[in-house]
């Protein structure tokens, strides 16, 4: 086999790889630098990029450093106001109840209303934004926000709400899986969880923020300015997308697996190594060919993501007006609209993908219970909160969720690299899932804390401190920890597995935010503390099962996966 393999390399050949590969599993770190692959610049730990930038200078992976960061700030500035047009209502539910002469139930229906329409925006918008471009879907989502509020700022009936609360989710539904989408169009693998945490940092910032401003903008004003203000921003917003916001778009041609070439590279140096130490080729004749002295020579690599030598001189890179186009039409996804809508569902057979989605939703359901139970907790005895002072109990989650960022993101990632050091410079995706152990724990001790602390009505600090500052850190660790672990085992179905995901999460939200009023009213707020502590060990503990069974799950989807991973596999309307 070794005098084979070794004729297939003086004669030009690929090696057969007889190696298994398994959906997810990457050589994410060269250990000893002797690959030729892209790696992240200035990197002392050869960190491969995952994926390789193109040789087209229009690629977003190409992006300076300095130019991604601020792309991504006006973008998770963007989220973060989408997911305050969803989430700042919760303090004055009890106000709302008079004014439009309205029960709890209705305001709960408003919000189911709203999950729904998350989902179905999700389910619609991510393959006109493959279609049409980022750019297009981000702006059109601006317009339908600031309309939301205009209709919003004239309602007198909770049947306005609900209106609302439809055009609110549909233009916030982004947020839940396209600008995860625009994260791993600009950011590589070994960056993922961190950015990923910072977009799920948006979403429960604006969801905790969002009613702490409504509180006083009630107090100083009146409820219809909270939509007022709204509008102010959302239309500057709106100013700054038109002459700022760059599209991310980019069908990536080259379709070569990676994988693939580590392991020729990685065969063929051992295979020269192997036969200079049996006597077949000499040192000399390794030293003298260029070809073969480029195997096995160390540090042979191209130690930088933007290195001027790979790149194509012939394509011209884009004019400022260009980049400012309202429709992509260059680099979108070639395949049918319908296509691209549908491909999602055929990963309802991959575990990582419905683990990611039912972890992700459960965590739907605390946020529900905090955004529907804050006014009636708090605004009644023995506590008796004013509307502002109601608002300000969410600062406790958003603390703890600055700090699920940072565990989450930068910490996961940071852990990750060091267990693939230690696997040969492997990374299998569960080794993210180690660090689901105290978003799991968190979790459980939050719920007890806020719903047994205000059930036995104990000092306020323990159920707005403590509960929300544990479930805050909770939901915005272990969001950022499954998302990124379903796409990181299946990489080439990113965008349809966050599309099923947030399907699945959205669903659950919708689900729970019916259930949430009836379930208090029958079972009070101690026994169903107690049933939700039991359904947060069982979801986010599942972890256990994918740490010692996940791989083999994604060797069981293999076939499905690079099935799949054909751009037009499903594609009804072949050009």
């Amino acid at each position: 086999m070794e005098n084979q393999n070794l004729n297939k390399i003086l004669s030009g050949e690929k090696l057969s790889i007889d190696e298994e590969m398994v959906p997810g599993t990457i050589h994410l770190v060269d250990l000893e630098g002797t690959l030729n692959v892209k790696k992240e610049s200035g990197s002392q730990s050869n960190i491969i990029l995952q994926p390789q930038p193109s040789s087209n200078p229009n690629d977003p992976l190409r992006w300076p450093k300095r130019k991604k960061l601020a792309q991504f700030s006006l973008l998770w500035f963007w989220a973060f106001m989408q997911a305050v047009a969803v989430n700042w209502s919760g303090p004055i539910w009890t106000l709302w109840t008079e004014t439009f002469d309205c029960t709890y139930m209705q305001l709960n229906i408003s919000s189911a209303i709203c999950f729904i329409f998350l989902g179905i925006g999700c389910v619609f918008l991510q393959p006109t934004a493959m279609k049409m471009g980022r750019r297009f879907v981000y702006l059109g989502c601006t317009i339908i926000a600031i309309v939301s509020n205009i209709i919003g700022s004239q309602g007198n009936s909770v049947q306005v709400l609900y209106v609302v609360n439809l055009l609110s989710g549909f233009a916030a539904a982004p947020v839940d899986s396209l600008v995860e989408i625009s994260t791993t169009d600009v950011f590589y693998q070994h960056e993922r969880a961190s950015y990923l945490a910072w977009f799920i940092l948006a979403l429960y910032a604006g969801s905790d923020l969002g009613p702490v401003a409504c509180g006083y903008i009630v107090e100083t004003l009146s409820w219809r300015w909270c939509y007022y203000i709204q509008i102010i921003i959302f239309g500057v917003l709106l100013i700054v997308q038109l002459f700022y916001m760059e599209d991310t778009t980019f069908e990536r041609i080259d379709r070569d697996d990676l994988e693939d070439k580590i392991i020729q590279q990685m065969k063929s140096r051992e295979t020269i190594l192997s036969a200079v130490q049996s006597g077949q080729l000499s040192q000399e004749r390794v030293n003298s060919d260029e070809k073969l002295n480029a195997i096995v020579s160390v540090n042979n690599s191209i130690n930088t993501d933007d290195d001027d030598e790979s790149v194509d001189s012939s394509i011209p890179m884009r004019t400022y007006w260009q980049k400012m186009r309202l429709v992509e039409t260059e680099y979108n996804d070639s395949r049918s609209w319908l296509t691209i809508f549908y491909r999602p569902f055929f990963l309802i057979s991959f575990p990582a993908v419905i683990w990611g989605g039912v972890v992700y939703g459960s965590q739907m359901m605390w946020l529900s219970l905090l955004a529907t139970t804050q006014s009636e907790i708090y605004s009644l005895p023995p506590y008796n909160f004013t509307t502002p002072q109601v608002g300000l109990t969410n600062f406790g989650a958003l603390i703890g969720s600055l700090f699920g960022m940072a565990y989450g993101g930068p910490f996961v990632d940071w852990i990750t690299i060091k267990l693939s050091k230690r696997n040969n410079g492997i990374l299998e995706p569960e080794f993210r899932l180690w660090t689901m152990i105290v978003p799991t724990i968190f979790n459980a001790a939050g719920l007890l804390a806020y719903g047994l602390g205000a059930a036995y009505e104990a000092h306020w600090f323990v159920s707005a401190g403590i509960g929300q500052w544990l479930l805050g850190f909770a939901m915005s660790s272990s969001g950022a920890i499954c998302l990124t672990y379903s796409v990181d085992s299946y990489p080439k179905l990113a965008s349809e597995g966050l599309v099923l995901m947030l399907f699945i999460r959205n669903c659950i939200g919708c689900g729970f935010t019916f259930a949430i009023q009836p379930w208090l009213t029958r079972n009070g707020l101690k026994v169903t503390t107690w049933l939700m502590f039991m359904l947060s060990i069982i979801i986010n503990g599942s972890f256990v099962v994918l740490i010692k069974w996940g791989k083999d799950f994604r060797r069981a989807t293999k076939n499905n996966y690079y099935k799949y991973s054909d751009p037009m596999f499903g594609e009804l309307f072949k050009k």
